[in-house]
């Protein structure tokens, strides 16, 4: 009869379970993975593949019983670390779409807001087309790729020892929305600039023709000048994106 020790099962078992934990977290909270087309078994099935292809380029990880007292510790890690890869990635995305929203005002479309069943809020018309624009890059750029190799890199960074709180605080992820706020500016400065100049050129156009109603002709000039804008600075936006992932992927990277 074969048998097996309980310090034989652990050490087959604990190098893949804890990866397939962060990974699988990873998968819950990154944009596009997380989406509701996207099956919860191929989601499940894709986090074990992975865990499991990346086993020759891991670092060796401590061994933990999962019936141990540290096994609990080590779960909440492993998920905590895979949520806030996840949650760096959707800062990206949020960027871009506060960006979107920034112009939609400026160009007179604050109105033209729906409800967003995803994210369960009013979101506007040009911040859903620059969050849509952000997924289509994402996929472009082997986004999917980068994050794989994030959350195999942080294992190097912060490796399986239920110190969640200490990976936290060297995360410094409250940090980020700084950065959230200044990369959605600096993306929507071209646009914002143009429509600050269409609308000084008709403030000199309602001084110079008080006759004309520049409330009627306002606003298909800033809606006109506003998408060319927007389309003019649409093939511009691959570098601040990648910029941004590089930038979010390195709070993971080896410290």
């Amino acid at each position: 009869m074969i048998s097996f020790t309980e310090a034989q099962l652990v050490a087959w078992v604990s190098p893949i379970l804890w990866p397939f934990l962060r990974v699988l977290a990873l998968f819950t909270a990154a944009p596009v993975l997380s989406s509701r087309v996207f099956p919860m078994r191929a989601k499940i099935g894709l986090a074990f593949l992975v865990a499991f292809a990346a086993q020759a380029s891991l670092p060796p990880q401590a061994l933990i019983s999962i019936t141990g007292p540290d096994a609990f510790g080590a779960v909440v890690q492993q998920v905590g670390v895979g949520l806030a890869i996840g949650f760096t990635v959707r800062l990206v995305f949020a960027a871009f779409e506060l960006a979107g929203q920034v112009v939609g005002f400026q160009m007179g479309l604050g109105f033209a807001a729906f409800f967003d069943p995803a994210s369960s809020a009013q979101s506007s018309a040009m911040g859903r087309f620059y969050a849509a624009l952000a997924s289509l890059l994402f996929v472009v750029l082997n986004g999917h790729l980068m994050l794989i190799m994030a959350v195999i890199h942080s294992f190097q960074a912060f490796p399986v020892d239920q110190n969640f709180l200490q990976a936290l605080s060297r995360m410094r992820l409250h940090e980020l929305g700084a950065n959230l706020f200044a990369s959605a500016f600096w993306i929507s400065l071209p646009v914002v600039a143009m429509l600050m100049f269409a609308n000084l050129a008709l403030g000199i156009v309602s001084r110079v023709a008080p006759q004309m109603n520049i409330y009627a002709v306002g606003f298909p000039v800033t809606l006109a000048v506003g998408l060319v804008g927007v389309a003019a600075t649409l093939p511009m936006l691959e570098q601040p994106f990648s910029s941004l992932m590089e930038q979010m992927m390195q709070v993971f990277a080896k410290r």
